[in-house]
């Protein structure tokens, strides 16, 4: 679980500054299923340069609550989470720094989006937040104001998610429990599974994963290996730890991501198939093939350029998908290898997708 937050602040010297205003989104890996937003009165005067900058001026926090006033939701809402930020080293300190004059230790695990968007997008020319959102068609409401940063955020973090495809993020929010009884556990884990499409991730004791697996129905998939009898099954249900999943939308990102997780992540328990085939041809040179999302009102956007499998994505605005430049940011590169184009072939042989965009 993710604690996506932003934070502003008065200004002035350093561990001096008071927070006047802070958002958290509590982000599943999926969707937001918490939020907190707030002003907050920082008994200080603002810096009249963070004024001109936010808009935030002393007398709309007359009447906002004091940080001692919120400090009791930021922990709810933050705890057994990882926070995550665009420049996480800033808010950190910032809210330890407040809740330390409280008198209350404050620690989390962070991540920063600076430094996930250097390794993950090292093409990008600037990664301040409003260029880079820019720059990937990520639309931001509220420049500089705690929520508006937030929520564009969140939609930076869901991207840069889906081109980890080494699953570094998602090992840092893994915790180890192997206290549970075998049955139990197996129990708990499915509980905690989605009935949709996409991969699941089985983890071993020291964080590595030793099986991926793909299917329509994730938590199906998984029940059947849980009940399965073979030497290969029973070994993977005594070392499992914990799940982690991935939602695609539908099937053929689900197919595509199986196929190139395996060959960066090699899984003990998984065999890379062989291929038969030599030569395999699109029908049309330039194509987006558009289908279902995660969630209600996002696309997933599979992008043909030149005759070459260039990656997927995913998207809730037209606008990104009309703009090739934005795609060609949003998508997470994929290998223009056989066993990816012969499964995207098959795939729109067999199946209907929601448009094909020739161009």
């Amino acid at each position: 679980m993710y604690a996506i937050l932003d934070i502003e602040t008065t200004g002035g010297k350093f561990n001096e500054e008071g927070i006047t205003e802070i958002a958290i989104y509590k982000f599943d890996g999926t969707q937001i299923v918490d939020q907190f937003i707030s002003l907050v009165n920082p008994e200080k005067a603002i810096q009249p340069f963070v004024v001109n900058l936010t808009g935030i001026n002393n007398g709309m926090l007359k009447n906002a609550p004091k940080f001692f006033e919120v400090a009791k939701r930021i922990v709810e809402i933050t705890t057994d989470c990882i926070l995550v930020a665009h420049n996480a080293n800033f808010d950190n300190r910032i809210l330890t720094t407040e809740f330390r004059r409280l008198g209350f230790d404050f620690e989390r695990n962070t991540l920063c989006t600076v430094e996930l968007s250097q390794k993950l997008m090292p093409e990008q020319s600037s990664y301040k937040l409003g260029k880079l959102c820019r720059s990937l068609g990520i639309p931001v409401s509220s420049r500089h104001r705690a929520d508006g940063d937030a929520i564009a955020t969140v939609q930076l973090f869901k991207l840069l998610l889906n081109k980890d495809t080494s699953k570094e993020i998602v090992k840092q929010a893994i915790k180890i429990e192997n206290s549970k009884k075998l049955a139990p556990k197996l129990l708990s884990i499915l509980d905690e599974l989605p009935s949709t499409a996409g991969l699941f991730y089985i983890y071993n004791s020291e964080k590595t994963i030793i099986y991926i697996g793909k299917g329509k129905n994730i938590k199906k998939t998984v029940n059947q290996l849980f009940l399965r009898t073979s030497k290969k099954a029973q070994i993977i249900q005594n070392t499992v730890i914990t799940v982690s999943f991935e939602e695609t939308g539908n099937e053929l990102i689900a197919q595509l991501k199986y196929l190139e997780e395996i060959k960066i992540n090699k899984p003990k328990f998984n065999f890379k198939a062989k291929n038969n085939f030599t030569k395999i041809e699109f029908s049309n040179e330039n194509l987006l093939v558009i289908d279902k999302g995660r969630s209600i009102g996002e696309k997933s956007v599979l992008l043909i350029e030149n005759s070459e499998l260039i990656g997927f994505g995913y998207t809730e605005l037209s606008h990104q998908i009309n703009n090739i430049e934005i795609l060609r940011n949003l998508v997470s590169p994929m290998e223009n290898s056989l066993s990816n184009r012969n499964t995207v072939k098959n795939y729109l042989q067999k199946n209907t997708v929601e448009k094909l965009i020739r161009f």
